[in-house]
């Protein structure tokens, strides 16, 4: 099932489970609710008729008089309410009901005159809601023959059954019609996020069939756009992948192939005796120094895919930064020398003892060397090392005064076999990448403004 239908059904499930919650719950606490508002009503009846019979005097009370004082109070009960005035030797005073149904109500009076005023009094086959109020006359004579008289005020159930039931059904519909109104509100929502998934599905798979220039940048917001960023971005990043590695091949078969053909030229002239005396001994030289450079570069080549693929080759160490410096520069010095390129060491902080990098001290050593060997090669006449610290990285910058780095290599200045003038296997940049990103640190290069070329290393302080 697609995920559009599941996110329909769930959220179908949901109202329906809601909408049943609601009745389960909600229609018994309709009744109580009810039943104790039509409680207080008959309580605020009673006592609006119980105090004109309370302020008539006693000794001018007669039972006719009584009745008569309750008439007009009586005359304003709502009719589905039954009142009735009793006294204690069941003399009725009043009554809004027909006589028979008011000698069926004197039995339950007494019948329930002990029991829980909350009670329900059932009187056939009907349920009763009933309010019991007991006169208090003014200036009632303890000798007096006058005794106190009981009102009773009742309602049916069955017409707050029916108040309940018209207003569940009102609000039974309210909420269905909300739910449908909040079923069609998901739809849409549910449309607009699955929508940019179901178009993000299609890249993916474009990315799966290796298409990578057809992969499209999903519109849309939230984390769902977030995704679609990434995968445009992770489609970039495959791309240069992808491209670097058959370019990785292409060069690395030309570099192999350059030295194999000339030892195989003079070992084929040596053994077919084209070459002999000193041009056989000539030829022994060229092949022993090709040998050894085919070796370098299988030996750097191993070294950037251990590099770039595991992990023990590591020694994670506290690293002091003034050591290293000093190290490459005494190593990388005979070469400066040769060159004639002068080396300057600058530090930009108080105390260069205190800078610490964590990670391989040799390998770093060799990152180093190789982004210094570069420098002084392209070198005119100087080489500075410049060490600061900003927001808690470590910065070392190698700046030449040489010709700069062109333009079309500085994207792709740090990939395999990407050599530029005077380079040499094309793999030692591409190595000390590796070796700085394995330290939890950036490298980067760029033209300087007054010429030359600046190499960037930054570090997290330790």
């Amino acid at each position: 099932m697609k995920l559009i239908y599941k996110l329909h059904l769930s959220f179908g499930i949901l109202l329906v489970c809601v909408l049943v919650l609601t009745a389960t719950f909600v229609y018994p606490l309709l009744m109580d609710t009810l039943i104790n508002n039509q409680r207080e009503e008959l309580r605020s009846q009673g006592s609006a008729m119980m105090e004109l019979v309370n302020s008539l005097p006693v000794q001018d009370q007669t039972p006719s008089q009584s009745a008569a004082a309750i008439v007009q109070p009586a005359q304003e009960i709502n009719r589905s309410v039954d009142a009735l005035l009793i006294e204690p030797n069941r003399n009725i005073l009043f009554s809004t009901m027909t006589e028979a149904q008011t000698q069926t109500w004197l039995p339950l009076i007494e019948q329930h005159s002990s029991h829980n005023q909350q009670d329900l009094w059932e009187n056939g086959q009907e349920k009763y809601i009933v309010e019991t109020l007991t006169s208090n006359p003014q200036n009632l004579d303890p000798a007096s023959a006058v005794t106190p008289a009981t009102l009773v005020l009742s309602t049916p159930l069955s017409k707050v059954k029916s108040y309940q039931s018209e207003l569940f059904t009102r609000m039974m519909f309210i909420m269905v019609i909300g739910g449908i109104i909040a079923f069609g509100l998901s739809l849409f929502i549910t449309k607009r996020l699955v929508t940019p998934l179901e178009k993000l599905k299609l890249e993916l798979k474009k990315v799966e069939k290796r298409q990578f220039d057809e992969v499209q940048l999903i519109q849309t917001g939230g984390e769902i756009g977030e995704v679609a960023q990434s995968v445009h971005h992770l489609a970039g990043e495959l791309k240069q992948y992808h491209h670097a590695q058959r370019q990785f091949f292409q060069n690395a078969s030309h570099e192999l192939k350059t030295p194999l053909m000339t030892i195989q030229g003079y070992a084929e002239g040596i053994r077919d005796g084209i070459f002999t005396g000193d041009r056989a001994d000539n030829g022994l030289d060229v092949i022993s120094s090709e040998c050894e450079r085919l070796k370098g570069i299988v030996t750097e080549m191993i070294l950037l895919a251990k590099l770039e693929s595991e992990d023990g080759i590591f020694d994670q160490e506290e690293v002091s930064v003034e050591q290293l410096i000093d190290k490459t520069a005494d190593r990388i010095r005979p070469l400066a020398i040769n060159e004639r390129v002068d080396i300057k060491v600058k530090y930009e902080v108080d105390n260069p003892r205190k800078l610490h990098i964590h990670g391989d001290s040799e390998k770093l050593l060799q990152a180093v060397l190789n982004i210094m060997s570069n420098a002084i090669r392209h070198a005119s006449q100087a080489v500075d090392i410049e060490i600061s610290e900003q927001d808690g990285q470590v910065q070392i910058d190698v700046i030449d005064d040489g010709q700069g780095i062109p333009d079309q290599l500085l994207p792709q200045l740090f990939q395999r076999f990407i050599k530029g003038k005077n380079g040499e296997t094309g793999l030692g940049l591409a190595i000390s990448r590796a070796i700085v990103e394995r330290c939890d640190g950036t490298i980067s290069a760029h033209n300087g403004e007054q010429g030359g070329a600046i190499f960037r290393m930054s570090f997290p302080s330790k």
